[in-house]
């Protein structure tokens, strides 16, 4: 893992990172008198796979970060200032 913090907006900034790589897909097929319908299509693709490959990615690892059995506040009552009684 890293030690990097995590993005504030991960899933935005996903989609806005493959939305660019996707718009550099239609630049090239522009620069290079590509076929633009078939670049579009091919970008388009690119650009739902790859945005939802990466929220998905984002989603199963913050569920393997939540806590499996969140505290109820119960226990044995040590720590809690009352002397474990």
């Amino acid at each position: 893992m890293s030690d990097l913090p995590p993005p504030s907006r991960p899933y935005r900034g996903a989609a806005l990172l493959h939305a660019v790589l996707a718009a550099v897909i239609l630049v090239l097929a522009a620069a290079t008198d590509g076929d633009l319908g078939k670049a579009a299509i091919v970008a388009a693709g690119y650009f739902l796979v790859a945005t939802g490959w990466s929220w998905f990615r984002f989603r199963h690892r913050d569920s393997r970060r939540a806590p499996e059995h969140p505290t109820t506040g119960g226990g044995t009552g040590a720590g809690n200032g009352d002397g474990g009684r």
